[in-house]
C-alpha cells in the first residue's frame, strides 16, 4: 500500500505534452510478474513494481478505468492482447481438459489436470501450466508461447484436435511438445492419423487397437529414458489399450511401459475397438503402452494408454510417468529420481469430480488401494 520512488526518468510536465486531449492515444502496457511499464504514444511514463503480498495478483481480469467526478465519455479500441515469452528457465505447458463423459471417477479430465497441475507447483516451479475446461481453448492466445500441450480428454472423432488440426501442426512445426493421455490417443485414421504419427509416434487405430480393462503383469519399464526415473514395474487394473499403431520401424520412437496381455483381454467380440485379425494374432506378444516421441525438428510427443479409472493417479509409478512425461515434454531435465510428489490422500482424489459422489461408493476400497499402492 506503499508508494515507493525509487528513480525519475522525464519531467512530468514534459511527459505530459505527449498526451493527446480530446484524441485518441495509444496505451502500451508490458507485465512480467510484479513488474510493469506503461507507454503512452511510445513514450515511457511509468515503471513499477507490486510488493504488495495481501492485494498483489499474478492473474485476473483486463480492467478499462473511468475516473469518478463530472459526466465524461471514454472510448477504447483496438484492445489486443499478446503473451510474452517467460523468463529464466520457466515452461508453459498447456492442459486441455475434456468435458465431462463417463460418470463418477471415470474419463476425470478436469480432476486429472487440476490434480497434476498442483503437484507440479509444489516440487516443479519453473512448470507454469495452464488450463482449459471443456475441451479447446477459446482464447486464441491459449497457445502462445506454450513449450507443450497436454490434452486428455475423450478422442475419436469428437477429439477436441480434429477441428484445429492445420493450428497444432503449426505449433508442432515450432517445436512445441504433445503429450496425449488415455483417450485422447484415439483419432480416426487417415489424416489426424498420420498427423499423430509425426506428434507423438503413434495412437489409437480403430479396428487395428483394442481398449479391454486389464490388469498389468510382466510389466517392463524402459530403464534409460528420463520419463521413466523413479518409476518401478508394477501392477495396476485399468483401461489399457493395446496393439496401438506405431510410426514403421518405430522409428523415433520409444517403448517406455509393456507388458502382455491376458487372452481374456480380447474376449470380446470383434469391431472398432474391441478386437480384430491383427491384435489376435498377437495374443501373448508384449504391447507398448507407453511411448515418447523424439522429432527431428526438436519437438517431443508422449502417449499414455491407461488413466480411465482417476484412483490410479494415486499408484506412485502411475503419477511419476506422467508428471516426468510433463517435465521433459516441456523441455526441461527431470529430476535424477523422477518428478517427486506427496503421498496422496483419499480427499486429493475426490476433489474436482465432474459428478456428485454415487451414495454406494466405496471410499475404504479406495483407502485401501492407496495403503497399499504407498508401501516402500
Amino acid at each position: 500500500g506503499q508508494v515507493k520512488v525509487v528513480e525519475t526518468f522525464g519531467d512530468s510536465d514534459a511527459l505530459g505534452r505527449q498526451i493527446k486531449k480530446q484524441d485518441w492515444n495509444e496505451y502500451h502496457l508490458i507485465v512480467r510478474g510484479n513488474q510493469m511499464i506503461q507507454k503512452i504514444n511510445g513514450h515511457r511514463m511509468v515503471e513499477g513494481t507490486d510488493l504488495g503480498v495481501r492485494d498483489s495478483r499474478l492473474s485476473g481480469i483486463l480492467a478499462l478505468q473511468l475516473h469518478t467526478g463530472p459526466p465524461m465519455k471514454v472510448r477504447f479500441k483496438d484492445v489486443e492482447l499478446r503473451r510474452l515469452p517467460l523468463s529464466d528457465n520457466r515452461k508453459k505447458v498447456v492442459m486441455v481438459a475434456g468435458s465431462a463423459s463417463h460418470g463418477y471417477g471415470g474419463h476425470e479430465h478436469k480432476a486429472g489436470c487440476l490434480l497434476f497441475q498442483e503437484l507440479l507447483k509444489e516440487s516443479m516451479p519453473e512448470v507454469q501450466t495452464a488450463i482449459y475446461l471443456d475441451g479447446w481453448p477459446k482464447d486464441p492466445t491459449a497457445f502462445d508461447n506454450a513449450n507443450a500441450i497436454l490434452i486428455y480428454a475423450n478422442g475419436g472423432g469428437g477429439h477436441p484436435v480434429m477441428p484445429h488440426l492445420k493450428q497444432v501442426d503449426g505449433l508442432m512445426k515450432r517445436g512445441v511438445g504433445l503429450l496425449c493421455l488415455h483417450y485422447a490417443v484415439e483419432v480416426p485414421k487417415g489424416d489426424a492419423g498420420d498427423y499423430f504419427l509425426d506428434w507423438i509416434g503413434g495412437y489409437f487405430e480403430p479396428h487395428w487397437s483394442v481398449n479391454p480393462h486389464w490388469t498389468l503383469e510382466q510389466t517392463k519399464v524402459a530403464s534409460d529414458h528420463p520419463v521413466t526415473r523413479g518409476v518401478r514395474p508394477y501392477s495396476l487394473n485399468d483401461e489399457w489399450y493395446y496393439h496401438m499403431r506405431f510410426r514403421e520401424n518405430m522409428d523415433g520412437v520409444t517403448a517406455l511401459l509393456s507388458a502382455v496381455p491376458p487372452a481374456s483381454s480380447l474376449s470380446r467380440p470383434d469391431g472398432p475397438h474391441s478386437g480384430n485379425p491383427h491384435v489376435r494374432a498377437k495374443v501373448g506378444q508384449p504391447q507398448h503402452l507407453v511411448w515418447a516421441r523424439e522429432r527431428p525438428d526438436g519437438g517431443r510427443g508422449f502417449g499414455f494408454t491407461g488413466g480411465h479409472d482417476h484412483w490410479n493417479w494415486g499408484h506412485p509409478s502411475q503419477r511419476t510417468m506422467v508428471l516426468n512425461a510433463i517435465v521433459w515434454v516441456a523441455g526441461l531435465e527431470v529430476p535424477e529420481n523422477g518428478v517427486p510428489s506427496r503421498k496422496l490422500t483419499l480427499d486429493d482424489l475426490l476433489s474436482n469430480q465432474d459428478y456428485p459422489e454415487p451414495n454406494n461408493f466405496n471410499r475404504d476400497r479406495i483407502q485401501g488401494w492407496l495403503q497399499e499402492w504407498q508401501k516402500p
